[in-house]
């Protein structure tokens, strides 16, 4: 770095004398040594206005559990679509197997990944895409329209059909061997292309590497079932069972054709991205050829509009958020007037969600659930119910609340049914999208 200044004896003295003048935080630092810093800057006061009572309270089914893997956006996605199943036959208590989505997940991620080390195996392995393709590796974490993906091409099945194992409820462990295989793998094919190996010699190569790694994930996750029986019992206590289903039959005839109603919106007030426009992200995705991960963006007031649209119709919406933020994950709020750092440290740490992206100090990192709305006596919302997918022992049984404001700063992507649309919005979904790198913020998984 030219010109650059290191820290001087003279310049350390100064910050001392500083800090030794600061009787606040010669407090803190007695404060902080017994408590967390979350704890010294809690504002009581805020408790009031988290409160759980809704003015729009959509039931809802038992709180799941994704335990430790970064599966919420198939949990979320997947509470959802239980909703409807429910109501469609008038189900109490019903879980799809979250386990077989996974399965689905990490093997065609692993084709993904395959196929873009191919795609670009003419580049040096410092070229910034593969870097981020080869740093991405596995992860549990996703989009919606990821969900959608594997849905339509490999159908839905019980819980019941394909239960979770140790590894699908705590997937570190194998993420790591998952990883070191794609490295492995990766290697060989650059090899073989500077080798001057055709195409479809290494399509035969990566034949080979999809074998193993379906071995391995049913080692780990188990085997998906290509038949089933679906036992239930109604509300009424009618016991019903429907035998020998494949998981698209169910999926179609449980489901029906729904998943192309709905579109996947965001807020991301950033200079590079106007709104009303749609985006996708360049390698981002699971499925080859399946639906295209694509992004209204729209501005806040609009935004929310139609998600409250879906929840005064007495709809849950699928939402992605920034969770690491003013939160208290064991009370189940997440409030920024909640904690005030600026008191407890004498200092500024304001930025704009605008900042918040460009800066790469918040993006989206967990996906949920919206139950339910608090409205004011002019209908406009003060605090949102959340069902998150962390076990009944968080929050209010498994239900978490988030404050109007905080919605406003830290929600990043929501997803709609089409009908609370107007015309003018669906038209732009017919422009051909804008291509974003693969490392903006817009391309972060929820897990």
């Amino acid at each position: 770095m030219k010109n650059a200044k290191p820290i001087s004896l003279e310049m350390r003295n100064k910050f001392e004398q500083s800090y030794q003048s600061s009787k606040l935080l010669k407090a803190m630092t007695n404060a902080l040594a017994k408590n967390s810093v979350d704890t010294i800057a809690f504002v009581p006061s805020s408790a009031k206005n988290t409160q759980f009572k809704f003015s729009i309270d959509i039931p809802t089914m038992e709180v799941t559990n994704q335990k430790k893997s970064g599966r919420c956006w198939i949990f979320s996605g997947l509470n959802v679509l239980r909703e409807m199943i429910g109501k469609k036959y008038n189900i109490e208590k019903f879980e799809f197997s979250q386990n077989y989505i996974a399965f689905w997940d990490k093997f065609e991620k692993i084709n993904y990944f395959l196929e873009s080390v191919i795609d670009l195996a003419d580049q040096p392995v410092d070229d910034r895409t593969l870097t981020y393709v080869l740093m991405t590796g596995i992860q549990d974490g996703g989009q919606w329209d990821m969900l959608v993906s594997l849905i339509k091409k490999y159908g839905l099945v019980p819980k019941d059909a394909m239960d979770e194992t140790y590894q699908s409820s705590n997937t570190s462990a194998m993420n790591g061997l998952i990883d070191t295989k794609l490295k492995q793998y990766a290697s060989v094919l650059q090899r073989q292309f500077a080798a001057g190996k055709s195409r479809e010699e290494l399509d035969a190569e990566k034949q080979k590497m999809l074998n193993e790694m379906y071995s391995l994930l049913c080692a780990c996750f188990g085997v998906p079932p290509t038949v089933f029986d679906f036992e239930y019992v109604d509300r009424e206590k009618n016991y019903v069972n429907k035998k020998n289903l494949t998981p698209n039959q169910f999926y179609k005839e449980y489901l029906g054709d729904i998943l192309d109603d709905y579109v996947s919106i965001t807020n991301a007030p950033t200079k590079d991205k106007p709104f009303n426009r749609t985006y996708t992200v360049d390698y981002l995705g699971n499925v080859l050829g399946g639906s295209d991960i694509e992004y209204l963006n729209l501005e806040l007031s609009t935004f929310k509009k139609l998600v409250l649209a879906q929840l005064t119709d007495r709809q849950v919406v699928w939402f992605g958020s920034d969770v690491g933020k003013f939160g208290d994950r064991e009370a189940g709020i997440w409030d920024d007037k909640a904690y005030d750092y600026e008191a407890a440290f004498d200092m500024s740490f304001d930025l704009t969600k605008e900042e918040g992206l460009d800066y790469r100090q918040s993006a989206m990192n967990h996906a949920m659930v919206i139950t339910g709305v608090n409205l004011d006596e002019d209908g406009n919302p003060t605090k949102w119910k959340i069902e998150n997918s962390w076990s009944d022992e968080k929050g209010c049984k498994g239900y978490f609340v988030m404050s109007d404001s905080w919605f406003d700063k830290y929600v990043y992507q929501a997803v709609v049914n089409k009908k609370y649309l107007d015309k003018a919005l669906l038209e732009l979904f017919k422009l051909e999208p804008i291509h974003l790198s693969p490392w903006d913020p817009m391309g972060s998984l929820a897990d």
